[in-house]
């Protein structure tokens, strides 16, 4: 029996420095609904085993134990006291493929790869222990974090829409699975279906499972991916082969790699800061709907456990994806569930434990694995989707008035300009139209009233219409 929250508190933990500990069964209960998910949406982690075969020349064998030190490095936001459901930083993938592309694949890539990772490790670290990290989240314009985070969705969703992107090649069942779960996620006719339909409640619990689900069986019809050869028994990953993969095998990086790899690791870390943002942002908008449950957002523990992760990740597993703190879709449909209340969810930490603690047994289901082997590209085009309607939605959301919206408008379209550089250019840019554009005073301090000048013109006519209608 899971230790019991009082009304309004803070749920049970055990502290242990600058982390909390909460253990299923132990703190909190197991979620069925995001078991479920756990079993199905594990196969994301899956999706990067073919970047690994080709970037880091590894048989299947290798790169499958690889997952299964991701599966450890998943689970720990949640037991270490981080409320929002972890995965990569999804965004940064092609820029990361780019700076693996300079380097041949086996020993040579795994160099740069762990060169990069241990760099990404070490500005996590420092932000968190600094508490930088946490400041940077006040001291930023809010008009050049929006335009990050919705920078970054564009560019998630140009890179499956693109010529020869996956969308492209297999349009069938990837639209097909978008627009359910889509639908399922975010429909507003939804969820006034919801209200009257049991079996609606029921579907919309499962998240994205319903629509990737769809694709798959859309996908083996119409015959955009083969059919899968289904195998009985217990997941058997060669951890011996992959010893071989890693860099006590290889050896160290030169010099060269690790100056080589700082612009795509301060690239990674802006588009992960964009991440932070949105999950911050949809845990505080539920934290407002549940009364019960008193929620903590340490951006700082934020920061500690993402390094942690990318450590584990540099010496066990040089990971293509990186380890991001936010796996975007998932933990819109976890907060999603959550606000509808404690019958639905325990708590934040029950839904995101139980979703990535299922997902790592699932590991270990070789029924599961061999069946899910053929469609791995859905998994990963369906996250990328989602995760690019939610940052654009979350992004615009915190825009507060004309100047903002533009400033934010130019930083996402240079943000996701097909060039390594584009965030390094986004970032330099938004600096200065911030200073050229919003601020009421070029130089020196200036209060709030100064900002008014610049308000929503229509904002503040429009708040009685807003409570009029509810």
């Amino acid at each position: 029996m899971a230790i019991q929250r009082r009304e309004g508190e803070e749920h049970p933990y055990w502290p242990a420095g600058p982390f909390k500990i909460r253990l299923p069964f132990v703190h909190y209960r197991w979620e069925y609904p995001e078991m479920v998910q756990g079993f199905v949406m594990f196969v994301v982690g899956l999706a990067m085993i073919p970047l690994l075969e080709k970037y880091l020349g590894m048989p299947y064998e290798a790169a499958l134990a690889f997952t299964f030190v991701a599966g450890v490095g998943y689970i720990l936001p949640a037991i270490l006291g981080v409320p929002m459901v972890p995965g990569w930083i999804t965004p940064a993938i092609p820029v990361v493929l780019l700076f693996l592309g300079g380097y041949e694949p086996g020993p040579e890539a795994i160099q740069a790869l762990f060169a990069l990772q241990i760099e990404v490790f070490f500005i996590f670290l420092i932000l968190g222990l600094t508490g930088w990290g946490s400041k940077l989240v006040n001291v930023i314009p809010n008009s050049l974090k929006s335009g990050i985070i919705i920078g970054a969705g564009i560019a998630a969703l140009m890179g499956e829409l693109k010529a020869g992107g996956r969308i492209d090649s297999t349009p069938i069942s990837l639209i097909a699975g978008s627009v359910v779960a889509a639908y399922i996620l975010f429909s507003l006719s939804f969820k006034n279906v919801i209200e009257s339909s049991a079996l609606a409640r029921r579907i919309s619990n499962f998240g994205m499972v319903p629509g990737m689900a769809l694709a798959m069986i859309i996908g083996w019809i119409v015959g955009e991916y083969p059919l899968p050869d289904i195998q009985w028994g217990i997941t058997q990953p060669d951890f011996a082969l992959m010893s071989e993969y890693l860099i006590f095998a290889v050896g160290a990086p030169s010099l060269d790699m690790f100056l080589l790899a700082i612009p795509t690791a301060l690239i990674a870390y802006v588009i992960a800061f964009g991440d932070i943002l949105v999950g911050k942002t949809l845990v505080q908008r539920v934290d407002q709907v549940r009364k019960d449950e008193s929620i903590e957002i340490n951006v700082d523990r934020v920061h500690v456990v993402t390094a942690i992760r990318n450590a584990l990740h540099a010496f066990f597993a040089p990971w293509p994806g990186l380890s991001g703190p936010l796996f975007t879709a998932v933990h819109a449909t976890v907060c999603e569930r959550y606000a509808m209340g404690r019958k639905a969810m325990d708590s934040i930490y029950s839904g995101g434990g139980t979703f990535w603690q299922a997902g790592l047994l699932a590991l270990f289901c070789l029924p599961l694995v061999s069946m899910f082997k053929p469609v791995l590209p859905i998994a990963l085009s369906l996250t990328l989707v989602l995760t690019a309607y939610i940052c654009i939605m979350v992004g615009m959301e915190q825009l507060n008035n004309p100047s903002e919206r533009g400033v934010a408008g130019i930083v996402a379209v240079t943000l996701a300009m097909p060039d390594p550089k584009s965030t390094v250019y986004a970032i330099i840019i938004g600096v200065v139209l911030y200073v050229l554009i919003e601020r009421p005073r070029l130089m020196g301090k200036h209060d709030a009233k100064d900002e008014l000048i610049f308000a929503d013109p229509v904002e503040d006519d429009d708040k009685p219409a807003e409570k009029a209608s509810s």
